[in-house]
């Protein structure tokens, strides 16, 4: 497992506890949120980041909303319970984590039309906790099944941070590189700084060089000049939102990186957990893409490095089209062309043991 220190989120009493990731790597801030509305304001400011890490916030921003509803009877207690899980939900459009997951914490209400109000809250409480140690088993069976497709002494090029602090623990495409560091240490890491946020620079950086494994950092416009060399032997990034057909939304940067991946022959991997797919939407074009402050752009720390009055536009997220991804890593295994019956199938899978 990572080093403690890159645990993102977890309840400490009647407090959901997150690691500012606004701050890191140079400093290590914890909130303590004791409210929904302060878990909102972590999830929208990306002070917690990461598709599974901020659909575990919104399950837990559930319940720490479900402790406080007053209502006299169930109906009141649902109605209330029902708009905060609307407000959660509106909180980041883009990745699919966030609705599944309080989609699963609102199904308790539904599925104990029996039980009263106290029981409701306890109930729900204690889903957010599930929620929180299943992504935790199933980023550690993804690291399983994403290892065997990691050669020995691979350079493995990576994007954006999918790793410990953008999940519950161990991580999504950094879990496939744990897993496979543990078992070749010869690996290496190429990690892209993902502009304008870095968090290929601040988070995945960190994480790699806390967990001693061999990195080095890039530029994002370096990445195709690398490739060209014959430089990386593989990429593995995560996923935010991926479609019925295998279209994956991720940072944006990542499909590019595709395509220059394709051009050069070189296999292009996405690890995710299968609470990202959404069967619902046919394919990548119905995937909503936040759009964020033009002052991430505009602006470096907070200091303007673009002519005054100058228009940006920041797209968070873009879109791989499938045709350009080899595989798509989940904690049921490797999802292979043709994605629509594979994600199909895998949908349909039990869960790992």
């Amino acid at each position: 497992m990572p080093s403690a220190s890159l645990r993102p989120i977890w309840w400490d009493g009647e407090a959901v506890m997150i690691v500012d990731q606004r701050l890191l790597p140079h400093k290590h801030k914890v909130l303590r949120c004791t409210t929904p509305d302060e878990v909102i304001r972590a999830i929208k400011t990306m002070a917690i980041r990461g598709a599974p890490a901020v659909g575990i916030a919104g399950a837990m921003a559930a319940a720490l909303g479900a402790r406080t509803i007053t209502a006299a009877d169930i109906a009141t207690f649902r109605r209330k319970f029902t708009l905060l899980c609307d407000r959660i939900r509106a909180a980041r459009p883009t990745g699919n984590n966030l609705s599944w997951a309080v989609d699963a914490v609102f199904a308790v209400v539904i599925e104990n039309p029996g039980a009263d109000v106290p029981e409701l809250q306890r109930l729900i409480r204690r889903k957010s906790e599930e929620i929180l140690a299943e992504d935790i088993r199933t980023n550690e069976a993804i690291g399983r099944f994403g290892a065997d497709l990691v050669p020995k002494g691979a350079r493995i090029l990576t994007y954006c941070n999918a790793g410990a602090l953008a999940t519950g623990d161990y991580g999504t495409a950094l879990g496939v590189v744990r897993a496979a560091f543990a078992a070749d240490p010869s690996i290496h890491v190429t990690c892209c700084e993902t502009r304008p946020f870095l968090q290929g620079s601040r988070l995945t950086a960190y994480e790699l060089m806390t967990e001693k494994i061999p990195c080095t950092l890039i530029t994002d416009n370096a990445a195709g000049s690398l490739m060209q060399q014959r430089k990386i032997d593989l990429v593995i990034v995560g996923a935010d939102r991926i479609a019925a057909n295998g279209d994956t939304a991720n940072k944006i940067g990542t499909y590019p990186l595709a395509v220059l991946a394709h051009a050069h022959g070189i296999p292009f991997y996405v690890a995710a957990p299968r609470s990202t797919i959404d069967p619902t939407l046919r394919n990548g074009a119905g995937i909503p893409i936040e759009q964020r402050d033009p002052r991430e752009v505009t602006h470096f720390y907070g200091r303007l490095v673009a002519p005054r009055g100058m228009a940006a536009l920041n797209p968070a997220f873009d879109v791989t089209p499938h045709q350009l991804i080899t595989g798509i890593v989940t904690e049921v295994g490797v999802i292979r062309k043709p994605y629509t019956r594979g994600i199909r199938r895998a949908l349909e899978a039990p869960p790992p043991a």
